[in-house]
């Protein structure tokens, strides 16, 4: 498996990154272990290319194969694990805050692409004239990170900057428009709020905002008025979005954490594990403990 802890990304190695002035690592690798370790930060935003061997990327409640040059996107709200099943696997990586690229306002909101939102795609399978272009950005930037340039933070985000355009110019131009009416503005802070309180990566974390009303009050509109917004905007009331959202956490949860149903129940809000139990089974048709088992 190709993890955070394999690639020599540590937390502590994260934290020396955070409190320098760049903010941003790139590295290559090249591991053969196979176990399963899972990622969860909510600061560091990370581009991974990988060029050879069979790996499966594990993200919310899916899985994805990875068996070919691929471009991977990893969203510091969403929880991961990178389990590789292969003898050895080369892969390139920088790791970044948001900070660093949006210095002197050169990129857009991070959240507003594709490319890093919760629900994007997370991966571009290449070509093999694309995987040697992008090795040839990721050298790059490793050269500029071990030299001496007095403006070498503003190559790199070049650099950094065109491996983002080669993600986008791989997808359809609408998906990275925003529109600007009334109610999608009001859907797209709602979305927005929602997505903050995730990921849950603490048992002494609680879900502050779990109803509609709450997310209204935050936005200071009436309740009726969001959810009309969202309704029209994405064709689901907002009581759906925030239930799904706290079930694929809750799947997340069961999945990457060795956290009991009562510790999972109380870090999503509930008072109690059996309002937990009851909600799960409501929407899954299992309990917490037998979906875990499923596992």
């Amino acid at each position: 498996m190709s993890s955070i802890e394999e690639t020599g990304i540590t937390d502590q190695y994260l934290d020396n990154i955070q409190s320098e002035r760049t903010q941003f690592r790139v590295a290559n690798t090249c591991t053969a272990t196979c176990s399963l370790t899972s990622y969860n930060r909510r600061d560091f935003y990370k581009i991974t290319l990988t060029l050879s061997g069979n790996s499966m990327l594990y993200y919310a409640n899916k899985a994805i194969e990875i068996n070919q040059p691929a471009l991977v996107f990893t969203n510091p709200k969403i929880p991961y694990s990178w389990e590789g099943n292969h003898e050895a696997s080369v892969s390139h990586f920088c790791v970044f805050t948001k900070e660093f690229l949006q210095e002197n306002g050169r990129m857009h909101n991070l959240e507003d692409s594709s490319l890093f939102k919760p629900g994007g795609d997370l991966i571009y399978f290449l070509t093999a004239q694309q995987a040697d272009h992008l090795t040839n950005i990721f050298a790059k930037m490793k050269l500029e990170q071990e030299g001496d340039y007095v403006h070498k933070n503003d190559l790199i985000r070049s650099y950094l900057s065109l491996i983002i355009h080669e993600a986008i110019k791989m997808q359809p131009a609408s998906a990275y428009f925003t529109p600007q009416k009334a109610s999608s503005r009001i859907a797209k802070l709602f979305l927005d709020l929602l997505e903050r309180q995730f990921p849950v990566d603490s048992q002494q974390y609680t879900l502050i905002l779990k109803k509609a009303s709450d997310y209204a009050d935050q936005l200071a509109v009436h309740v009726n008025h969001l959810n009309a917004a969202v309704r029209e905007v994405t064709g689901r009331s907002t009581t759906t979005h925030i239930n799904n959202r706290i079930l694929s956490e809750a799947r997340s949860l069961l999945i990457h954490t060795d956290w009991n149903v009562a510790e999972i129940a109380r870090s999503l809000g509930f008072d109690y594990a059996s309002y937990f139990n009851n909600f799960f089974k409501k929407h899954t048709g299992l309990t917490p403990m037998a979906l875990r088992k499923t596992l």
